[in-house]
């Protein structure tokens, strides 16, 4: 077992980038207890319209604009280190569905301008831009969607694959003249669930010079086994897999988790995803249960518990500088070649 003193020590010393938060109340109390000094919040709701969408980041810009704000919205990489030094959270705004922007690419600028950095081309299902990771053609990404990852690419926003179908994720790669993401999505080869991403996108991923986000969400890590509800073994068995494949250089955290005063609050939504998307879930909440902490690690279910996690890589052997560029150094580096410099 590592010394928790270094592990401690580690994890306050590294800059932490959280790869997705699906829902944030604006409360920074677990995350500044779990040591996240950045997060890419899913900013509008997972099936929002345009008018949705911008109601949504108006209350996000009028947060963060108070004085007293605990939060800066990043738009470009040097911000990273300017909310750090005022004990703010970073705040990436996302989204994981591009239903906001229709068949309609002039909106793309508008929500670049707005502050919107990180866009997941499709949330399961098919859209204008291509097919979800459900979707049972695998229809692969529309000539829309081509042409809108050629626009984030001159804009500077970064194409999120994590939810895409695998085709027009292969697709999506292979056209992209700047690194993509997988901000939140693990092995399909160690967990063969819908979410998981084959090994053929992984390394496609990461030949852009892209990021995958490991997770720590229950049904990604999970073995199949419902007497085994996942754990960090699990978890770290994944991160095993990629790195094996692609290299520390190309991992990173992305948790999945809410970030909420209350976690009550998500109950809606977690309980849409089960209804929804029966086949990404159902077993899950069957073995279970569908509760929010129990579709996630048993030792890692809520953010302020992330230092677990460099605890558990200590352990596992990884090196002090791998741990750190897995934190958040990988995001501090592909993100300033997403971001810029067209994203001045």
């Amino acid at each position: 077992m590592s010394d928790p003193k270094e592990a401690a020590a580690l994890h306050e010393r590294a800059f932490v980038i959280d790869g997705l938060n699906f829902q944030c109340d604006g409360s920074t109390d677990a995350l500044k207890a779990g040591g996240v000094n950045a997060v890419n919040v899913t900013v509008s709701g997972l099936n929002a319209d345009f008018e949705e969408a911008c109601d949504q980041i108006g209350e996000w810009l009028h947060r963060c604009e108070q004085p007293e704000s605990e939060w800066r919205i990043i738009r470009q990489v040097s911000d990273f280190q300017a909310a750090r030094a005022a004990g703010q959270i970073g705040l990436i705004m996302g989204w994981q569905n591009m239903r906001a922007i229709a068949d309609n690419l002039r909106r793309l600028r508008l929500f670049h301008r707005l502050g919107v950095r990180v866009m997941q081309l499709t949330y399961n299902e098919r859209n204008f831009m291509g097919d979800g990771c459900l979707e049972p053609n695998d229809g692969g990404l529309s000539l829309l969607g081509r042409k809108a990852v050629a626009e984030m690419n001159a804009l500077g926003i970064a194409v999120d694959l994590s939810h895409v179908g695998e085709r027009a994720s292969l697709e999506a790669a292979s056209i992209s003249t700047r690194p993509v993401l997988l901000t939140h999505a693990n092995a399909k080869a160690v967990s063969n669930v819908p979410r998981n991403k084959t090994d053929a996108v992984i390394k496609a991923v990461a030949a852009t010079g892209g990021l995958i986000g490991a997770s720590v969400y229950g049904p990604m890590c999970w073995d199949g086994d419902p007497a085994h509800r996942p754990a960090l073994r699990d978890f770290l068995r994944h991160l095993d897999h990629i790195v094996g494949l692609v290299g520390h250089e190309h991992v990173a955290l992305g948790t999945d988790f809410p970030a909420v005063r209350d976690l009550a609050s998500v109950g809606s939504i977690i309980q849409m995803t089960l209804d929804r998307y029966p086949a990404a879930i159902s077993k899950y909440a069957a073995a279970f249960g569908n509760d929010v902490r129990t579709r996630y690690l048993s030792e890692c279910s809520t953010p302020n518990e992330i230092p677990a996690i460099t605890a558990a890589l200590l352990d596992h052997g990884w090196k002090p500088a791998q741990i750190e560029a897995f934190l958040g150094g990988n995001y501090l580096r592909v993100l300033a070649k997403i971001w810029g410099p067209a994203a001045a």
